[in-house]
């Protein structure tokens, strides 16, 4: 590189670099979204730089690295499948080209304040932390297939056209990111992809904007997170997909805003987490799918799930914050797929966790009662006979109400108007109410059923009680069953 060809400019980036000392162009008020019109005196070329990072060598006792602040850069900064083996440090800068770094080998990369068209940076290879914090990129900025050894920065960038927005804008297909992702307050107008993503650290998205109304704002299928993913107060606009996602601790979706109306809004489907917080959340528009899904532990009020759910294969250890069960079954109602009995099961199941049997007793009333729906009528009708006598067996209280109130009639109508014997003098003295436990209890015998004959009113009436003795001892005993296999 002739000197005689650079502009001051690149002479001030020139002399530094070997020493790795920083070059500030920059002034009070700058922007570098309006960079474009900076002057002559902080203009430096791309290739200048390139030629730098690739053919420049460090000062004898020196570390090299290219660090500038405040320049504006012309021309296409090309490092497509370079190697870099110094940091790259530009703060508040303007490109006016995208940068291409596909498959670039470089030791530490800061952008942070900067504006750039684009960044195609498919296969980068960072063996530190990559800095983009408060970036502003129009176009897409592509990470796909990247490996970055460090932290990954992207809090406070703007990325996309609010005007035009479009997929792809943020790509972190198959990114393996050894460390943290940091993107608190970052704005994207368009798709966010991380499909196939592996993070060894936590993905922070709080206060995170993402904008692609009716299409995927988040797609994040298969996404492996080593730690959390921590999307408090996240705002998206479209759909946030989430299939297979694996996070080994929270996935914390506390005070979020999710909203696809007319379509899915939450795709969680197979997710393996160890807790999934849904706390003080705003009402979901759209539809919720947990399909399949496991944790240890989800916190969500019923206000939050939307009108539409699906749920069946969900499995949860505790469910939080403890409410009545009647709270938690109207939820169960806007299943899509309808009847769902294992939705009923895992509600019981985590009440019966806590020792709250009362609540699970109802939740699996509430199942028998909602499966009676979608029986033929004569089952239908033996259905509701259970449920007025006994309640399918979870209100076994109701039986002994039945037979208490049964053995009192049979025992005034029997006590007023005694049974002609069947052989006089050879029967037992009549009692009238071990009479009516005679007819009521088909399995215990007093003998006084066999020696007294009723008539007229009389013998009907102890028809009836036989029949409903009968229908009630069947009814108890496929209480106790179904108890029984529960246990």
């Amino acid at each position: 590189m002739e000197i005689a060809s650079l502009t001051p400019a690149e002479r001030r980036v020139r002399w530094a670099f070997p020493r790795g000392e920083t070059v500030d162009f920059s002034r009070p008020g700058d922007d570098a979204q309006h960079g474009g019109s900076w002057d002559p005196e902080r203009t430096v070329r791309a290739h200048v730089l390139r030629t730098l990072l690739l053919r420049g060598e460090a000062a004898e006792g020196e570390i090299a690295a290219l660090r500038v602040t405040g320049a504006r850069v012309t021309g296409t900064l090309n490092l497509h499948n370079a190697d870099v083996p110094y940091a790259i440090r530009f703060h508040a800068c303007h490109f006016e080209a995208e940068l291409m770094l596909y498959g670039a080998d470089i030791r530490q990369l800061s952008l942070s304040r900067s504006y750039f068209p684009g960044l195609e940076g498919t296969a980068l290879n960072v063996a530190r932390i990559v800095h983009m914090s408060g970036c502003r990129v129009p176009g897409r900025l592509r990470l796909g297939g990247a490996r970055l050894a460090g932290a990954l920065f992207l809090d406070g960038a703007h990325l996309g056209d609010e005007n035009a927005p479009q997929e792809g804008v943020l790509e972190l297909n198959h990114t393996t990111v050894e460390n943290d992702v940091v993107a608190t307050d970052l704005v994207v107008h368009g798709e966010t992809l991380l499909d196939g993503a592996t993070i060894s650290g936590s993905l922070t998205l709080n206060d995170a904007v993402l904008r692609y109304p009716g299409e995927t704002a988040l797609n994040a299928q298969t996404l492996a997170i080593g730690s959390d993913l921590h999307a408090r107060k996240m705002e998206a606009a479209g759909r946030v997909n989430l299939r297979g996602a694996r996070v080994q601790g929270q996935l914390n979706l506390a005070y979020a805003r999710l909203s696809n109306p007319g379509g899915m809004a939450l795709r969680a489907t197979s997710v393996v987490a160890g807790e999934l917080w849904l706390r003080r959340t705003a009402p979901i528009e759209g539809t919720v799918t947990l399909r399949r899904s496991q944790f240890d532990m989800l916190f969500v009020t019923p206000e939050v799930w939307p009108e539409s759910v699906q749920l069946d294969g969900l499995t949860y250890g505790i469910l939080n914050p403890r409410l009545p069960a009647h709270e938690r079954l109207e939820v169960l109602e806007r299943e899509d797929d309808g009847y769902v009995p294992y939705n009923y099961e895992q509600l019981a199941a985590a009440y019966r966790r806590i020792g709250d049997d009362d609540a699970a007793r109802t939740v699996l009333l509430a199942k028998q009662r909602r499966r009676r729906g979608t029986l033929r009528w004569p089952l239908k009708l033996w259905g509701y006979l259970q449920d007025a006598t006994v309640g399918y067996g979870y209100r076994p209280m109701r039986a002994a109400a039945w037979l208490v109130t049964l053995m009192l009639i049979g025992s005034v109508a029997y006590g007023l108007h005694h049974p002609a014997p069947l052989k006089p003098g050879e029967a037992p003295a009549f009692n009238p109410v071990f009479y009516t436990l005679d007819l009521l209890l088909p399995i215990i015998d007093f003998g006084q059923e066999k020696a007294y004959k009723p008539e007229n009113a009389y013998q009907w009436l102890s028809y009836s009680l036989i029949v409903t003795g009968w229908i009630l001892a069947t009814t108890i005993a496929a209480g106790i069953t179904r108890a029984l296999s529960r246990q």
